[in-house]
């Protein structure tokens, strides 16, 4: 499946640390597949979103396969960018020890084997972090290895890290004026 137009991999994980502001940046993208972590497809239900909602406006690819069979994408040119936003420490610290054993650790694997840029956004990346929990606002102290994580993966090859909602909407600007893609 080849689209003449290459599209933006947008791969959720388990964290709804702004993660109503990620989809509300995703949306106002074209061509826009979504990917979703096992932790993904739970948490978007706790945070008042349906599949059939994310249906609706993405091509969606769950986590369901042993082989995670929708990365066979990447080798054919299908996509320009991999956004994982919101990305969970646990998906953070994969990706720095190249473990890809998930869809969406899959994913930023192949983006870098197939020199696709990739935008994460760390969700543990300063001593103390405030974020939505599904009922409440929570205050969260990050461990010493989950910034140390953030920092390695800061210095991969075609991999921008960004800390705050306002600059994924930057570097996700910035890529696709880059390309020439208007939103």
């Amino acid at each position: 499946m080849h689209d003449h137009k290459p599209r933006l991999a947008w791969a959720l994980t388990g964290s709804g640390h702004y993660l109503k502001e990620s989809l509300e940046i995703a949306l106002e993208l074209p061509h826009v597949d979504l990917y979703l972590s096992k932790a993904a497809a739970e948490v978007v239900h706790m945070y008042a979103h349906s599949m059939k909602e994310l249906r609706a406006r993405f091509r969606v690819f769950r986590d369901s396969t042993a082989s995670a069979a929708p990365v066979g994408l990447f080798y054919y040119g299908h996509y320009h960018t991999v956004v994982i936003a919101p990305a969970t420490s646990n998906t953070v610290a994969k990706c720095v020890c190249g473990i890809s054993d998930s869809l969406v650790t899959n994913i930023f694997a192949q983006a870098g084997k197939c020199r696709i840029h990739s935008i994460v956004f760390a969700c543990d990346t300063e001593p103390v972090v405030t974020t939505e929990a599904p009922k409440e606002w929570v205050t969260l102290y990050p461990r010493k290895i989950d910034l140390d994580n953030t920092e390695k993966l800061k210095s991969f090859e075609n991999v921008t890290v960004v800390m705050r909602i306002e600059e994924l909407r930057q570097a996700v600007d910035s890529r696709m004026k880059t390309l020439g893609i208007k939103a």
